[in-house]
């Protein structure tokens, strides 16, 4: 029996689309790379807090429809507001409190429970359909703004 060369298992492993499973990305990595760019974090949370509220003003508009695409509607409304609540749910669990807010802060405690307020706006987002919810769910991703400010340019 012929050896295979090590170069024809390499070639196995990279062309072949099924030696690597996908996963989805996470926000950015775990690991001190130092490439952070927080600004553009919060503005995508807040950009998901938006569809949060479009969705439950969808959901405010098609409530009592009982008519096949009015349901069909509210399905995809009500599927969008949980998926983009829970994006915000793991922007500030996987990114900011895993790399971005320290025990060694002086201000820790307030960071923390500025952050932690998030979760739970975005939690409460996931299980109601006010509006009232929606934009206390932008505000609490808003007053993190202070520790994320957007970088100044000058034209």
């Amino acid at each position: 029996m012929k050896k295979l060369s090590p170069l024809f298992f390499l070639a196995i492993v990279l062309f072949s689309g099924s030696a690597f499973i996908a996963t989805p990305a996470s926000a950015h990595c775990q690991v001190p790379c130092g490439i952070y760019d927080d600004p553009a974090r919060v503005q995508s949370m807040l950009e998901d807090a938006a569809t949060v509220e479009k969705a439950i003003a969808m959901l405010t508009n098609l409530a009592g429809k009982t008519d096949p695409q009015s349901l069909n509607q509210i399905t995809r409304w009500v599927q969008n507001k949980e998926l983009h609540a829970q994006k915000i749910i793991q922007t500030i669990s996987d990114y900011f409190l895993t790399q971005r807010v320290k025990p060694a802060q002086e201000d820790y405690a307030n960071r923390l429970a500025r952050h932690h307020a998030v979760i739970l706006s975005a939690m409460k987002a996931k299980q109601n359909s006010h509006s009232d919810v929606a934009k206390i769910l932008k505000e609490s991703i808003q007053a993190l703004q202070v520790y994320y400010p957007a970088p100044q340019h000058s034209h």
